[in-house]
């Protein structure tokens, strides 16, 4: 018996609740078409492994990656709550869907040569056809039959309870045995529910012999950034105690994922949606996610929240170019009418006949609470066996750097835009793992993140190799060129605000552009540079951001060599932070220009006692708890007094909190140890100022780079100051700051370090960007929790002073150690400023 559907219309169909079609189906297992192929790899981690998410993904990749694709099956103690079964969210809010005929995935001809086929025609098919959106979501309904190309019409929208509904009436419904067909309202029979197995046979029989047309619908591709994500959030827990909290912060966590300190996707700015932002997909039976592979060819996570089961099918990545050249063998029209066809997403072609053309297929099924991880150009496609709700995202380990220049590579010949920035992650990756080998070789900074990055660099490194091999390729380009380009050094900032791309392949041109002076907005890639314009010699050139020596020596840097290590650590032009140079009060601090514009250097010493007021909390932090009054030492402590809030409540003025929430109360001190009753002078306050506690001073170096303009920097030399607690921002803590020798480098290193947790530990060439790493740390921390105390995240501040190295006391000490003023810089600046 051949299955088939048909529907049960109110005559006024257009205004109808879709959720109110009675659907009679029809369906005989002889009919089954289940594929004969094997299955994907399961792995089912410890919780100590599962601790270390990519750790454990780069564990398994040896075993699973020729897969194409994995099942990952967490601990039985991981369930992690779903937001969306709140009866707010499952009642009220409404997502849009999309209408797939899952009978023309394989079997449809070309648009403009549209093939009649004798099946039964659903009365509303016709009247939501013209109603309805193609799948790009552009609304043009202008485009005529011949024209139109094949995707999934837009469909109504659906609360998760309607969906229910409307997902399960459809099942049952069409999986209705003929012997229940007398009885079929009993409780008995409707209990009854196909396996796994028959619905996949009953579901590639409608997609290789298709007979009646089937429709379901698809929420697919709901951005979490609008609609919310499956996952609890730090952001949203009220309690930071809370016992959500270990699923709100774990690497699991799909928000999380994708910026995980192994992935090269932290170092991209952007949100991203559906790659650093995850997407919802709401499923029914049969409705499907059709043959592709991911953006750059990037690592994706699956994660079913709860729901029926999801079946997947892979292509390892090395068996790609096998599935596109079979696909293009079977579906010859599609492709000459579609060339981009595998990028639509519209697709299916069965695994039988995939295998029949020897490429290996393997399935994946997925149940409730459990992950699928696909690999870098792995093709899946697959389908859900009923109502589902699932969340995915992409992930950047350091492997998939290769696969990703592979793709950008792809891209161009394709001239197919990107959606980031591949050489701006692989110079970023390179330069943080130099950052880390100059730790691990002068700092003994043995952390976990450091030793990671090591393991990828040196001469064999998989960093390293992606590194050269991008370097070969641009320098053969080059090469290639003719000779009236000239070679010009890229502006830092030419990608800030928009990242510029090849006029002809869309080619990124962060490391290199091709331009002319006839057309200063108009850039190509290194191939299509000769393309650029018709201009002679003389008015085109090439800019470039390294020059192929120097990226060379970069790759020198991550083989260990120390000359290249000296070079890549120190230039101000290789930090991390941003291309742009900043310096401020002596140090050499790296910025992008927009936090330039946005962050003001905060000076306790320039505040206007006229107009600056405190507020009885700050930066969460509550002073009256916090203040009080210790005038029993020879330095001046910070005040802490249980009465200061009654004071401070009585000043009327709004305080500068942007400002003043930078150091909190602990930062500061009231001069001359004023006492509660005192602090207020005509509703006024004494100015604050920062106080830093010396604890060595260590020795002076007369060399080059030990000093600057505006202080001296002793090797030995630390102190003690109080700042918000990173890893707790409601609390204070105690730093230690400490200025140390590089060694073979000549150079001093400063380093910052959190005394109550020494693994939060910042070293670099400059006391100021040592501090901006402290401040992104807990920028980060703060962005995370989004504390309902409103802790503000502090501005930019000065490295120098945070060190002490400007405090006039220890100022005084430091100038001592240098009787003869052998500081030349200094002293010369000192005394030229003393003269003026």
């Amino acid at each position: 018996m051949k299955g088939h559907i048909s529907e049960k219309i109110s005559e006024n169909d257009e205004g109808m609740d879709s959720t109110s079609k009675k659907i009679i189906g029809r369906w005989d297992p002889v009919e089954a078409c289940r594929p004969s192929v094997d299955n994907a790899p399961v792995f089912y981690p410890t919780m100590e492994e599962f601790k270390d998410t990519l750790g454990y993904i780069a564990k398994i990749r040896p075993k699973a990656e020729a897969y194409g694709i994995c099942r990952i099956v967490p601990p039985t103690s991981w369930t992690p709550p779903c937001t969306f079964k709140e009866d707010r969210i499952w009642q009220n809010e409404k997502f849009n869907t999309r209408i797939q005929q899952v009978d023309l995935l394989q079997n449809r001809g070309p648009m403009r040569k549209k093939r009649g086929r004798k099946r039964k025609k659903r009365r509303s098919l016709k009247a939501e056809t013209k109603k309805r959106l193609s799948c790009d979501g552009s609304g043009n309904n202008n485009t005529t039959d011949s024209e139109e190309k094949f995707g999934f019409k837009s469909g109504l929208d659906f609360t998760f309870k309607e969906f229910q509904e409307y997902a399960s009436n459809f099942k049952v419904c069409y999986f209705e045995r003929s012997d229940q067909l007398i009885a079929s309202t009993t409780e008995e029979n409707r209990k009854w529910e196909p396996s796994v197995e028959q619905i996949e046979g009953e579901y590639w029989r409608i997609i290789e012999q298709p007979t009646d047309e089937v429709e379901v619908n698809y929420g697919a591709d709901l951005e979490t950034g609008s609609f919310g994500s499956g996952f609890p959030k730090a952001s949203t827990l009220q309690n930071a105690e809370s016992k959500l909290n270990e699923y709100a912060t774990s690497g699991w966590n799909l928000n999380n994922f994708p910026r995980l300190p192994q992935s090269v996707l932290r170092f991209e700015e952007s949100d991203i949606s559906g790659v650093l932002v995850p997407w919802l997909y709401v499923g029914m039976c049969f409705s499907s996610f059709c043959w592709h592979v991911e953006d750059h060819h990037l690592y994706s996570l699956n994660y079913l929240h709860w729901g029926d089961p999801k079946v997947w099918y892979g292509v390892s990545g090395s068996n790609a170019s096998a599935l596109e050249k079979a696909m293009r063998k079977h579906l010859p029209d599609l492709f000459e009418e579609q060339p981009d066809l595998l990028h639509e997403l519209v697709t299916q072609l069965s695994p039988s006949v995939l295998k029949s053309e020897g490429v290996p297929v393997y399935r994946a099924i997925q149940y409730a609470g459990e992950f699928v991880l696909t690999f870098p150009r792995a093709y899946h496609s697959g389908f859900n066996c009923g109502f589902n709700c699932a969340e995915a995202v992409n992930v950047a380990p350091v492997d998939w750097l290769h696969h990703g220049q592979t793709a950008v590579e792809l891209y161009s010949q394709q001239c197919r835009k990107t959606s980031l920035s591949h050489d701006k992650l692989l110079l970023r990756s390179a330069k943080e793992a130099v950052r880390a080998l100059f730790e691990l070789s002068f700092l003994e900074n043995k952390t976990k993140e450091n030793l990671e990055w090591k393991d990828v660099s040196g001469e064999n490194g998989i960093l390293t190799d992606a590194v050269k091999r991008r370097i070969l390729v641009e320098e053969e380009r080059l090469q290639k060129l003719p000779a009236d380009f000239k070679i010009r050094k890229m502006e830092s900032e030419s990608d800030l605000e928009s990242e510029r791309e090849c006029f002809s392949c869309f080619f990124d041109l962060h490391l290199s552009a091709a331009c002319c002076e006839c057309s200063p907005d108009k850039f190509a890639c290194l191939k299509h540079a000769k393309r650029i314009c018709s201009c002679k010699s003389g008015n085109r050139f090439i800019q470039l951001r390294y020059t192929i020596d120097e990226l060379k020596s970069l790759v020198d840097a991550l083989e260990m060599d120390v000359s290249a290590l000296k070079k890549w650590t120190s230039s101000e032009d290789t930090q991390i932070s941003g291309p742009d140079r900043s310096e401020e009060n002596g140090g050499s601090s790296t910025i992008c220009k927009t936090e330039v514009e946005d962050r003001k250097t905060f000076d306790l010493n320039q505040l206007d006692n006229t107009t600056t007021m405190w507020d009885d909390e700050i930066c969460g932090v509550d002073i009256s708890k916090e203040l009080q009054t210790e005038s029993n030492s020879s330095v001046t402590h910070v005040l802490k007094s249980p009465d200061m809030s009654t004071c401070l409540t009585k000043f009327k003025k709004p305080c500068l909190l942007k400002d003043i929430k930078l150091f909190g109360v602990d930062l500061t001190v009231i001069s001359k140890h004023p006492t509660p009753n005192n602090i207020m002078q005509g509703e006024q306050i004494q100015k604050p100022s920062l106080y830093v506690e010396p604890i060595t001073y260590g020795e002076v170096v007369f060399k080059k780079h030990w000093c600057n303009k505006h202080a001296i920097f002793p090797k030995g030399f630390k102190s003690y100051v109080r700042f918000i607690n990173m890893v707790r921002p409601m609390e204070m803590a105690i730093y230690s700051s400490e200025i140390l020798d590089a060694g073979l480098l000549g150079l001093p290193v400063f380093k910052v370090t959190m005394d109550e947790c020494p693994s939060e530990c910042f070293s670099y060439f400059s006391a100021d960007r040592c501090w901006e790493m402290v401040l992104e740390r807990l920028n980060k921390e703060i962005e995370r929790r989004n504390s309902p105390h409103d802790i503000q995240p502090p501005p930019i501040i000065n490295g120098l002073k945070m060190f002490g190295l400007l405090s006039p006391h220890i100022v005084e000490v430091i100038e001592a150690l240098d009787p003869n003023h052998q500081c030349e810089e200094y002293w010369h600046h000192k005394i030229s400023k003393t003269e003026d």
